[in-house]
């Protein structure tokens, strides 16, 4: 689901208060940096969204099948999910600024070479390092509204202009990309990327230099973690388009339950592993981070099956497709607006539970939409989606929050985040699987997809419901 709203909560380990008198001297250009952590988060976002609606154009242009556009998507969601988990080691140690501006020059480049690309394989490779940047980016914008704002109020301020770029980010960028994809073509996705990237880094050369810490890194933990998603994630793709048994399969399902029991024992003995396992035994740690998996897998799973089913059985243009995920988009930032005071009244598992009721209920109303199927009603089908977004993910994030001590939030933050964004990965992998078959089957294949977001979702709300009973 839309990340603008636990954001906040992802960056908490770059950007943690510091020791007295480390800011002493006063912030330089605190204007420059929301302007430069705005814009990071906003082309993240926008990559995410923006990149489904393209996806036909690239398969017809590139000769790229089912599995090739799953990678485009995964192969960006793995890393950034994966990677995500060290960097807030990595801004502490070099510092936020740096570590900022190394992502932020990673990721231009890396959209010029997606915008390039002569082939599927370059494009997915380019992805890779796009995906690897943006872990970078999306904690880092938020260690320099830290720095660079040293009063509480202005902080809070600036934070919500942050949040609320976010989601105007998610929202526009369907919209967006069925725009460039029909004005120009697919690549104009990327390419909007750079001047935009340029301008970030002209913002950057205007914020004073962040301190940096001494900060512990679990390269294995780190090597593992990606390791094993990345073996299931090609498992599952490669084994639903061409057998389950062929050799190369069968090995990365060896590769991936090796790497993962191989990041359960290195994180059980790293002196400060970056995920500490006895987190996940808390109830309301596993409950959230489960649930936000489902949550995601379902969400992420639906945009990028109604992105293909828009244009590919409805002949509908990229434009037209991306504006379908407008009110949605929309109906997510508007709540979120009302989210704190919602979990106040209602509490958080009631909305936890409630939310991931009315997003099955939604996701098996999306299953009826077909080829003849009214624009309006479609899109009506599809606004529960966002507002049972908008429900379940803030009242996670709190839950989890007030689950971990103040010097564990920003851990766990980077634990529940990740497990979301392996979600959304493991979502468009699976749904994957029933797509495959000619244009003509695409319809059942959908609702097969919409059927099992919507079984994972239920079961995942009445757990949670479960494991946040209160006890006695």
């Amino acid at each position: 689901m839309p990340k603008s709203s636990t954001a906040v909560e992802t960056a908490s380990r770059a950007g943690h208060p510091s020791p007295a008198g480390e800011f002493a001297e006063r912030p330089r250009g605190p204007g420059a940096a929301l302007a430069a952590a705005l814009i990071g988060f906003v082309v993240v976002t926008v990559d995410v969204s923006a990149v489904n609606v393209a996806l036909p154009a690239m398969g017809e242009q590139l000769d790229g099948g089912m599995a090739g556009l799953q990678w485009v998507v995964d192969s960006y969601t793995l890393f950034f999910a994966a990677l995500m988990l060290s960097a807030g080691a990595l801004s502490d140690r070099v510092g936020a600024r740096r570590a900022y501006g190394w992502g932020l020059v990673v990721f231009t480049l890396a959209s010029l070479a997606c915008g390039s690309a002569p082939t599927l394989g370059v494009l997915i490779g380019a992805r890779v390092v796009q995906g690897a940047a943006a872990a970078v980016l999306m904690p880092t914008s938020l260690a320099l509204i830290r720095q660079s704002f040293g009063d509480a109020g202005r902080r809070a301020r600036a934070v919500g202009v942050w949040t609320a770029g976010g989601a105007f980010a998610l929202a526009a960028g369907p919209a967006l990309g069925g725009l460039l994809t029909t004005v120009w073509e697919w690549r104009a996705v990327f390419f909007l990327n750079v001047p935009v990237g340029v301008v970030g880094l002209a913002l950057l050369s205007r914020v004073g230099r962040s301190p940096r810490r001494a900060a512990a890194f679990d390269l294995p933990g780190q090597l593992t973690a990606v390791l094993a998603s990345a073996a299931l994630t090609y498992a599952v793709i490669e084994g639903g388009h061409g057998g389950f048994g062929r050799p190369g399969v069968l090995a990365a399902v060896a590769v991936a339950v090796a790497a993962g029991a191989g990041f359960v024992v290195v994180e059980a003995r790293h002196r400060d592993p970056m995920v500490p396992l006895e987190l996940l035994r808390r109830r309301s740690v596993l409950a959230s981070v489960t649930t936000g998996f489902a949550a995601n897998a379902a969400f992420y799973g639906a945009v990028f099956v109604f992105g293909l089913f828009f244009q590919r059985a409805r002949g509908q243009s990229a434009l037209s497709a991306g504006l379908m995920f407008v009110p949605m988009a929309l109906s997510t930032a508007a709540l979120n607006l009302f989210s704190a005071r919602l979990t106040a009244r209602f509490g958080r598992r009631t909305l936890i539970v409630l939310g991931q009721l009315v997003l099955g209920a939604a996701l098996l109303l999306m299953a009826c939409a077909g080829t003849r199927t009214p624009v309006w009603l479609v899109l009506l089908m599809m606004v529960p989606v966002g507002v049972a977004g908008a429900t379940v993910v803030p009242a996670l994030t709190s839950l989890l929050l007030d689950a971990v001590e103040p010097a564990r939030a920003g851990t766990a933050a980077a634990v529940f985040n990740t497990g979301r964004q392996l979600g959304g990965a493991m979502g468009v992998a699976v749904f994957g699987l029933f797509l495959a078959g000619p244009v003509g089957e695409f319809v059942p294949g959908m609702r097969v997809c919409m059927a099992i977001g919507a079984g994972a979702a239920v079961v995942t709300g009445a757990a949670a419901g479960l494991l946040l009973r209160p006890r006695g």
